[in-house]
């Protein structure tokens, strides 16, 4: 497979960065600055961690929630949260295990590029935060693409501004149809990173390689 491979492109949330984790070192945060007149925060770290579903779930919804159900000291309103969610969210931005061994040989071999779904300010606040801007050639995010995965269209956008064929581009991600299906779609291979998100046996793609961890590039690439 590598010697007709030319490019390989990645998604980011918990492809390259570890987003979960993420999440649940700015919940603790959170709860440090919100919370810690209670005597135990266990319960209301579960239920964050619960209601975000890793990063699927409309902010706006996820705020609503919050400060409805959560056990608040004092009231805060929407634009608070949501303020506080935008200055503090990415400075826990980090990275998966080895993935900066990996992106850099990737990038000794191949050519390169991140495809993300999200809005501008956050996906380049958390790559900006993880200084790995420059390790790709280019970076699509859906908000200035003006698609989103699964949609076929970001992934020729990029196979186009590399102007490498389809078949010649591997995309590694972690979900089987954001990732996996739409950029099978678009012709190119797939390696699949298994985590939060079970495999759907009815998707028509199947990835060339399934994987757990990110260093088991090393010897598929």
């Amino acid at each position: 497979m590598q010697n007709s491979i030319k490019a390989v492109f990645f998604d980011l949330d918990n492809t390259i960065l570890d987003r979960t984790r993420m999440f649940g070192d700015f919940t603790n945060a959170f709860l440090g600055h919100y919370f810690n007149h209670l005597e135990s925060t266990q319960p209301v770290f579960d239920r964050m961690m619960e209601l975000d579903l890793d990063g699927y779930k409309d902010r706006n919804v996820l705020f609503a929630e919050l400060l409805a159900e959560l056990p608040w000291r004092e009231s805060l309103t929407h634009a608070d949260l949501a303020e506080y969610y935008k200055r503090e969210f990415i400075k826990h931005a980090i990275l998966m295990d080895q993935a900066a061994d990996v992106i850099s040989y990737i990038r000794g071999k191949y050519r390169t590029g991140l495809i993300t779904n999200g809005r501008n300010a956050v996906q380049y606040g958390k790559i900006d935060q993880l200084g790995i801007r420059d390790a790709f050639e280019f970076i699509l995010v859906s908000e200035e693409a003006g698609v989103k995965k699964p949609d076929a269209r970001i992934f020729q956008m990029a196979i186009d501004k590399l102007q490498v064929a389809p078949e010649e581009c591997i995309y590694v991600g972690d979900h089987p149809i954001n990732d996996i299906e739409g950029a099978s779609m678009s012709g190119m291979g797939t390696i699949w990173i298994r985590g939060k998100h079970n495999w759907n046996d009815a998707l028509k793609a199947k990835p060339l390689h399934t994987i757990d961890q990110l260093n088991e590039l090393f010897r598929l690439l």
